[in-house]
């Protein structure tokens, strides 16, 4: 056992949703069942909003949880407010907010975590890298890490490529299934009048729920009458959203916009969908790493359809649990739809072997790779 207790220090945590959030979450549970101690601090949450029963300490700090200069500054105030506390501890830094503010605070030798463990998710390592200020603060960190996690080989590939210093420090703790998700039967597929294609995600390019459109809209006539389009998920910013309503509007075919589901009531949704669809595209410096989404779908028995871009390829297993198409290739895209909307049996196939591909992997598995049982455990 460590000095003190695994320290995660998050700006995405409960309420927050999305795959960083799930990620810091499950691996503080799972670090937990390992036997350790587990301290998670994190950003402030609105009030009145009721936390979950937990097994591990819960510290929110006077943060937004932005990743803007003052949210920075703030973070790295509170740390050294608690730097003797932290001094000693194993610090866990779980997403790019938090290793920003470390770079900084790593030039003070009153504050320097005697261990300090990173996970990158993949975007992250292409704006560290492509800043020149932040570049060489992000190399010292990498270098005094003891050990740095990624959820996959294209992530790792990506961040070894960029930092080498990271290359004998980096191991694999794969992306799991939701407890919620895993532990509870789904509920049985409810008839809709037309086939549903359903994507749940945030409205933002990086997503594309774009090229989704446009694949279904392009589809035959006939097949465009058999299928409506449902998306889950709200904008933070842009409007990407208002422009995926005008596109949806002008459209020959029935489009849904749910707006922010409830975890709980997701199972709901995925009951009634018969296809997912996440078709992720290139954008700026983000890159889609997993997309913890992709398991969630195949766990309902979903076939997905997606592109084959940065980490989807080890959450989608082309072929066999899903279709993954080429993003330069819109016309494959909408073939793809058109051959699981004709094909109810291939869709069955590709569901069914979904349902045994999300739950290969365990947050217990992958979290004991980063961090041995505890003996008493």
């Amino acid at each position: 056992m460590p000095a003190r207790p695994y320290i995660f220090i998050t700006h995405e945590y409960f309420p927050r949703r999305g795959g960083i959030a799930t990620f810091v979450e499950e691996m503080a549970f799972a670090v937990s069942a390992l036997g350790h101690a587990v301290e998670v601090w994190a950003q402030r949450a609105p009030a009145g909003t009721p936390e979950k029963p937990l097994p591990f300490k819960l510290r929110r700090m006077p943060l937004a949880g932005s990743h803007d200069f003052a949210c920075l500054i703030r973070l790295g105030l509170q740390l050294i407010k608690h730097r003797r506390y932290l001094r000693d501890a194993t610090v866990y830094l779980v997403e790019p907010g938090p290793m920003l503010t470390l770079m900084w605070l790593q030039f003070l030798h009153a504050f320097r975590p005697k261990h300090v463990l990173l996970t990158f998710h993949g975007s992250e390592i292409l704006k560290f890298h492509r800043n020149p200020l932040i570049r060489p603060l992000a190399r010292r960190l990498i270098r005094h890490a003891s050990q740095i996690s990624t959820l996959t080989h294209y992530t790792q590939r990506l961040l070894v490529e960029h930092f080498p210093e990271a290359r004998n420090k980096v191991i694999i703790t794969p992306g799991a299934l939701r407890r919620e998700v895993a532990l509870t039967i789904p509920p049985p597929r409810k008839a809709t009048p037309r086939l549903v294609v359903l994507t749940v995600g945030r409205l933002h390019p990086r997503k594309g729920q774009h090229a989704t459109l446009a694949a279904l809209v392009a589809l035959p006539a006939e097949l465009r009458a058999q299928t409506e389009y449902w998306l889950v998920g709200t904008a933070s910013k842009g409007d990407y959203e208002a422009q995926l309503s005008r596109s949806a509007a002008k459209a020959d075919l029935h489009v849904r916009f749910l707006g922010d589901v409830p975890d709980e009531k997701l199972g709901e949704i995925y009951a009634q969908a018969d296809i997912f669809a996440l078709t992720s595209m290139p954008y700026r410096n983000s890159v889609e790493g997993f997309g913890l989404v992709y398991l969630e779908a195949a766990a309902h028995g979903l076939p997905v359809v997606g592109h084959d871009i940065g980490g989807v390829g080890e959450a989608v297993m082309d072929g066999k649990t899903g279709l993954l198409v080429d993003p330069e290739n819109p016309a494959g895209l909408t073939d793809a739809f058109a051959r699981l909307i004709k094909e109810p049996q291939l869709r069955r196939q590709l569901g069914e072997a979904g349902r045994v591909w999300a739950r290969r992997q365990t947050w217990i598995g992958s979290a004991a790779l980063l961090f041995p049982a505890s003996p008493s455990s």
